[in-house]
C-alpha cells in the first residue's frame, strides 16, 4: 500500500503548477477504494478516452442442436446490433464503422451477411461494415480495431461486434495444404487438432485431469447461479426465431432468451466418466472443453466527451490492448503472455486487476494459465466460461467484453479494472484492459488534505 501511496505522490508532483498558490497545493495521496490501482497513471487527455456506452450479446446456443440451429448467421447478428441503437437512442447514422469478428463463414460471404445484418438492424447505406479474423480473438480484435480508430480520430463513434454459427459453417480445412508444410515444424503445428494443443499443454506444465474435470464443474455451477440470479439479463438480448422439427419439417416461433449449454448438475463423478476424446491416454475430454456454439455480441464504443455530449452512461473505458505469438503447438498458453502485455501497457499489475474474463477453449489452457498469473480465483470467470456457457468463435470477445463490463457496474467502487482475454489458434493470445466507466475521473486518486 505505501508503494501505491508513493506512486500517487509522484503524479501529484506532475500535476501541481509552478505556483503554489494554486489549489492544488492542498491535495495529497490516499489509498484507492478500489485497491492498489494508483499504478495506472493517465496518459491521454480525459475527454478523449474511448469508452464503452453499450455492450450486449445473444444468448449462446448449442450448435446443430440448439435454439439457432434453424437461425441465419445474419438473423442472429441483426437484434444485438438494433438493441445497441434503442438502448441508447442514437443516431445510427452517426455510426462511423460497424467492424465484425468473425471466424468460419466464408470471407466474402460473411461480410455480406454482417452488411444485411446492419441493413436489419436499422443503420443506412452510409455506415459501412467490414469483418475481421483473428481466430478466437476475432470479436476483441473488432472492438480494439474501432477504439484504435477513434483514438487516431478516423470517426468518434463505432461498433465493434462478433458473430459466429458453428452451424452453419463448421470447423474444416478447404482445399488441400501446401505440401511445403512438411519443412517446417511450426508451420505443421499450425495444423494441429485444437484438442491435441490441449493434450500438449496438459502433459508440458502438468495440469492434471482433476484439475480440469475440477475447472468444467466451476464453469457450470457459476454460470448456473449467474443464470438463476438473473446477473446475464443486462447484457442478452433476447431474439425470435424459429425451430424446425427435423422429422416433420413444421416450424415452431420461439424466442430465444438463455443460453442453452449450462448444465447446472455438472458434477466431478460424471466428468470422470467421459472418455479422452483426442489421446487414449490423454485428459482432455467432451466436458473440459468449449461449446461448439452459435451466437453474437456487441459493443459501442466512443469519445468519452461525446458520450457526455450525448448524456450517455458510460459502462467501461477502453485502456489497452495487446496480441502476442506463442508456439502454435501450445497456443493455449496464449493469455498467459497477453494479459501481462496488455496489463503493463497499461501501467498497471497483475494484482491490479479486479475482474477477469479468461476464454476457456478447453480446461487445461485454462487451469495454466490462472496458475502462472496467479489469479485469485475469486476473480476470474466469475459467472462462468465457455465450458459451461460456450465459444462462438468469432463472437467469444465481444460477449466476454458485454459479461465483464456488466459485472464490474454490478460491483461498483469494489472493480475498477477488468481483463478479458483467450488464447489464439495456430499460437497467439489477446487481452485488453478496461476501466469502469464510473471509476475515474481527471483527478481520481486525488482528496483534499
Amino acid at each position: 500500500m505505501e508503494r501505491a501511496i508513493e506512486r500517487q505522490r509522484v503524479l501529484l508532483e506532475h500535476l501541481r503548477p509552478s505556483s503554489t498558490s494554486s489549489s492544488l497545493e492542498n491535495l495529497s495521496a490516499s489509498v484507492c477504494a478500489a485497491g492498489d490501482s494508483a499504478a495506472y497513471q493517465r496518459n491521454s487527455v480525459f475527454g478523449d478516452d474511448v469508452v464503452v456506452v453499450a455492450a450486449y450479446r445473444s444468448p449462446l446456443c448449442k450448435a446443430k442442436r440448439g435454439g439457432f440451429k434453424d437461425t441465419y448467421p445474419d438473423d442472429i447478428l441483426a437484434p444485438v446490433l438494433k438493441a445497441l441503437i434503442e438502448k441508447t437512442n442514437i443516431n445510427p447514422a452517426e455510426v462511423g464503422d460497424i467492424v465484425v469478428g468473425s471466424v468460419l463463414g466464408a470471407g466474402s460471404q460473411r461480410a455480406s451477411e454482417c452488411r444485411m445484418a446492419a441493413f436489419y438492424a436499422g443503420f443506412p447505406e452510409t455506415v459501412p461494415v467490414r469483418t475481421v479474423n483473428r481466430q478466437c480473438s476475432s470479436g476483441l480484435q473488432a472492438v480494439a480495431d474501432v477504439a484504435a480508430a477513434i483514438k487516431a480520430g478516423f470517426y468518434d463513434i463505432g461498433i465493434g461486434a462478433g458473430l459466429e454459427s458453428m452451424t452453419a459453417n463448421p470447423m474444416a480445412w478447404e482445399g488441400s495444404v501446401n505440401p511445403r508444410v512438411k519443412t517446417m515444424a511450426q508451420a505443421q503445428d499450425c495444423l494441429l487438432p485444437m484438442g491435441i494443443t490441449s493434450e500438449n499443454v496438459a502433459h508440458k506444465f502438468s495440469i492434471t485431469r482433476q484439475e480440469q474435470d475440477q475447472a468444467a464443474v466451476e464453469s457450470h455451477r457459476k454460470a448456473a447461479a449467474a443464470t438463476a440470479a438473473g446477473r446475464f439479463k443486462d447484457e442478452i438480448i433476447p431474439i425470435k426465431t424459429k425451430i424446425v422439427d427435423p422429422k416433420t419439417g413444421d416450424e415452431k416461433p420461439v424466442t430465444i432468451s438463455v443460453d442453452d449449454g449450462i448444465r447446472p448438475g455438472t458434477s466431478l463423478a460424471d466428468l470422470a466418466k467421459l472418455k479422452p476424446v483426442f489421446r487414449k491416454d490423454g485428459s482432455t475430454t467432451a466436458g473440459t472443453s468449449s461449446q461448439v456454439s452459435d451466437g453474437a455480441g456487441a459493443v459501442l464504443l466512443m469519445k468519452r466527451s461525446i458520450a457526455l455530449q450525448k448524456g450517455l452512461p458510460i459502462l467501461g473505458v477502453f485502456r489497452t490492448f495487446a496480441a502476442v505469438g506463442v508456439p502454435p503447438s501450445i497456443m493455449g498458453i496464449g493469455p498467459a503472455v497477453a494479459i501481462p502485455a496488455a496489463v503493463k501497457a497499461a501501467g498497471l499489475q497483475i494484482d491490479d486487476i479486479d475482474l477477469f474474463e479468461i476464454n476457456e477453449a478447453f480446461a487445461s489452457q485454462f487451469v495454466y494459465c490462472q496458475k502462472k498469473l496467479e489469479i485469485d480465483p475469486q476473480k476470474i470467470n466469475v459467472n462462468g466460461g465457455a465450458m459451461a456457457i460456450g465459444h462462438p468463435l468469432g463472437a467469444t470477445g465481444a460477449r466476454c467484453v458485454a459479461t465483464l463490463l456488466h459485472e464490474m457496474k454490478r460491483r461498483g467502487r469494489d472493480c475498477r479494472f477488468g481483463v478479458v482475454s483467450m488464447c489464439i489458434g495456430t499460437g497467439m493470445g489477446a487481452a485488453a484492459v478496461f476501466e469502469r466507466g464510473d471509476a475515474c475521473d481527471e483527478l481520481c486518486n486525488a482528496k483534499a488534505k
